[in-house]
C-alpha cells in the first residue's frame, strides 16, 4: 500500500489485528521493509505493525537531491498521521534508529516506548568523507559497487563465510536501492548530529546494538545521554543485527516492549 505523504508516496505494510497496540519498524538506508520480516512474524500476534520503505527505497518515491534526518522524522510522523496512529512503540536500526529517536524528541506524544538500533550520535569528518565516497561511487558506476563493501561493515566475517542466504537478501536490497535514494541518504548520514535534546527524552528507551558492529560504542553513549534508558548488545552479530541473531535481537526487544 502506498500513502501520499507531503510530496512524496511512502509504501508500506500493515500487520496484526487491528485492537492491538501499534509497532512501527523503520529500515537502515539502502534496505526496505522486509529488513523486518522475521521480527514481524514473530510479533504480529501482539501488535499491530507498521512497517514501511523510507524515503528513496524500495518501492516509495525516490526524488533527487540531499534527504536530512530530520526530513525523514517528517516522513514517519506524516504517515503515522496519515493512517491516524495516535500513539505507538517505535523500533528503528541506523538511519531507522535514527529516524525514530528524532521523532520521539519533536513529537514525544507520539511515542509509548522507543527502541534505538546500531546507531551513533552523530557524523564525524571521517564518517561524513566516507559516505561523500560512496556518493561518488554509486554516482558513476550504480549500487552494485558499493555492495561488497557494505556487506562487509554490516555482517560478521562468520555470516560472510557461511554465504548465509540473509547476505543475499540483504545484497538484492542494496542492489536494488534507486542511486538518488541513496544519495540523498547519504548526504542526511553524513551530516546528523543526534546529540541535542536526548537529556530531555522521557519516554521508556532501550537501546541495541551487535556486539560486532563497529558504532556499538556510538550506540552506548546515546544511552548513557537518554535518562534512565537501558543498553543491550547482541551477541554474534554486527550491524544489522535483527538479521544476523534474530533470537537475541528478539530477546532484546520484548525485554522492553
Amino acid at each position: 500500500m502506498k500513502s501520499k505523504v507531503g510530496t512524496v508516496e511512502l509504501n508500506y505494510q500493515i500487520d496484526g489485528e487491528p485492537d492491538l497496540p501499534w509497532l512501527v519498524f523503520s529500515n537502515s538506508v539502502a534496505t526496505d521493509l522486509s529488513l523486518w520480516d522475521i521480527q514481524v512474524q514473530a510479533l504480529k500476534s501482539r501488535f499491530r505493525i507498521l512497517r514501511y520503505d523510507q524515503r528513496g527505497h524500495g518501492k516509495s518515491d525516490a526524488p533527487s537531491g540531499e534527504y536530512s534526518i530530520d526530513l525523514a522524522a517528517d516522513d514517519l510522523r506524516n504517515l503515522m498521521n496519515s493512517l491516524d496512529i495516535r500513539e505507538a512503540n517505535l523500533v528503528g536500526i541506523s538511519m531507522g534508529g535514527m529516524t525514530v529517536l528524532t521523532l520521539a524528541k519533536r513529537h514525544p506524544q507520539l511515542v509509548d516506548k522507543l527502541v534505538v538500533c546500531d546507531c551513533g550520535p552523530a557524523a564525524s569528518p571521517a564518517s561524513a568523507n566516507q559516505w561523500l565516497q560512496r556518493i561518488e561511487a554509486v554516482k558513476e558506476k550504480g549500487m552494485e559497487s558499493i555492495i561488497d563493501e557494505t556487506l562487509g561493515r554490516w555482517f560478521t566475517k562468520e555470516t560472510l563465510d557461511s554465504k548465509s542466504s540473509i547476505v543475499e537478501a540483504v545484497a538484492d536490497m542494496i542492489r536494488n536501492t534507486p542511486n538518488d535514494g541513496f544519495i540523498g541518504s547519504a548526504h542526511a548520514l553524513a551530516t546528523f548530529d543526534l546529540r541535542p535534546g536526548l537529556e530531555d527524552i522521557r519516554v521508556p528507551t532501550l537501546f541495541i546494538a551487535g556486539e560486532h558492529d563497529a558504532v556499538i560504542e556510538g550506540t552506548r553513549s546515546l544511552s548513557k545521554a537518554v535518562p534512565d534508558s537501558k543498553f543491550i548488545a547482541v551477541a554474534k552479530a554486527g550491524h544489522l543485527c535483527n538479521l544476523e541473531n534474530p533470537e537475541g535481537f528478539l530477546s532484546a526487544l520484548t525485554d522492553l516492549l
